[in-house]
């Protein structure tokens, strides 16, 4: 699985850290980063659940 994020549409309101902090981070600047684009078996059930919560709905999982 793979994630991604719209940055004309991310606030950086770090929800999504709150859900997968090991694939989400802001970086110095403020921005999000996705640490892992090729999201660990492990991380799948967080990531989407983060994706679902974006209140901007900047993220996506690419098909």
């Amino acid at each position: 699985m793979q994630v991604a994020v719209d940055r004309t549409l991310c606030e950086a309101n770090e929800v999504c850290i709150g859900f997968a902090p090991a694939v989400f981070e802001l970086d110095e600047g403020e921005e999000l980063r996705i640490i892992t684009p090729s999201v660990p078996e492990s991380e799948v059930e967080r990531v989407t659940r983060a994706v679902a919560a974006c209140p901007k709905n900047a993220l996506f999982i690419p098909e």
